[in-house]
Formats: structure tokens, sequence, C-alpha cells
């Protein structure tokens, strides 16, 4: 019974972190008159395939742009694959003409790798921020290049943001924190 129960909560933190992970759709300016505009069914179906890549993880931040059939892609990623794998996943969709790769590959480095592990561990350690990592995509993406942080992502209010930047400002070795996390409308 205990098991159900849990499976049920599970369920329920993923579908709603699902639903409030961000994803970012730019009308375009002087879009000519025959030119296709992005349905919503598309920008669902890229942000869907975007968020199922098997390694897509708090590590990465993935974020996109449609315009008309084209699909931009923007963000950083740990890994080199996933970056052709999002390309890839989003070519495949069906009523995409084009999709430009501008996913930034981050470079390897063991201080970095350390860096992300802490200020994970700090995040999502904290009892008012561990509802956060509960998802199988957290909400909270923790990108570390060459010892500087950027959080990005979506948490529920102005304090939860605020607690999220201090508490990866109070781990060691991180040169600069820049918070771009993203406060979900009420």
């Amino acid at each position: 019974m205990f098991q159900k129960i849990r499976a049920l909560v599970i369920a329920a933190v993923l579908a709603l972190s699902l639903a409030s992970m961000p994803y970012t759709v730019q009308a375009a300016s002087g879009a000519r008159q025959n030119e296709p505009k992005p349905t919503n069914k598309l920008v669902k179906e890229v942000r869907h395939e975007l968020v199922m890549l098997p390694y897509y993880s708090v590590f990465d931040n993935l974020a996109y742009k449609v315009e008309g059939d084209r699909v931009t892609l923007y963000g950083q990623v740990v890994r080199p694959t996933l970056k052709s794998d999002a390309e890839n996943v989003v070519k495949s969709i069906e009523g995409v003409a084009s999709v430009k790769n501008e996913i930034e590959v981050l470079p390897t480095s063991p201080m970095d790798d350390q860096l992300r592990r802490a200020v994970y561990r700090a995040i999502y350690g904290d009892a008012g921020l561990f509802r956060y990592g509960v998802a199988s995509v957290p909400s909270i993406h923790i990108i570390v290049k060459n010892g500087h942080l950027t959080l990005e992502g979506v948490v529920d209010n102005e304090a939860d943001k605020n607690l999220a930047g201090l508490r990866a400002n109070g781990v060691s070795n991180v040169f600069s924190v820049t918070n771009n996390l993203v406060v979900a409308k009420s």
C-alpha cells in the first residue's frame, strides 16, 4: 500500500515539474506573410522531445526558439553527444523544416565537475529546495563554466530563487554566481 501511494506521489511531482519546465518561444519580428507561424503543437512537441533526451540532466540547460517551421536550439551541455542528440530529435519532428544548433558544449574540467557536485548538494540538500530535485530532470539547472556558476530554470516563488542563490554563493571555489531562475506565475 505504501509503495502505491509513493508511486502516485512521485508521478504527480513528475507531472507538475514537467508542466513547469521553462521553454523559450519568441515570435519572429518582421515575419513574412507567407512564412508559416509556429503552432502550439509544434512548440509542445519540441519541448517534449528535448525533455525526454536520455542524458539530459540537472547540469545541462536546453532552450529553443520556434519561428514558423524553423527551430533554433540554445543552451549549454556537459556532453557533446547531447548537443547532437537534441538536434537529431528536433529534426525528426513533423513540421520542422530546419534546425539551427547553437548549443554550447561546456569545457571538460575536473574542477568544474567538483563544483557541480558541491552546488547540487548545497541546493538540493536544503530542506526548502529539496522538492525541486525529485523530478527526473530537476527544475533548477546548475551550469558551471570555468568556475563561474549560472542557475537556470523555474522556481515557485522569489524566496526560493533567493535561497538557491544564497546556497550557491555559499559553495567555496565558485568565482561568480548568476541567478537566472524564473519565478513561475501564480
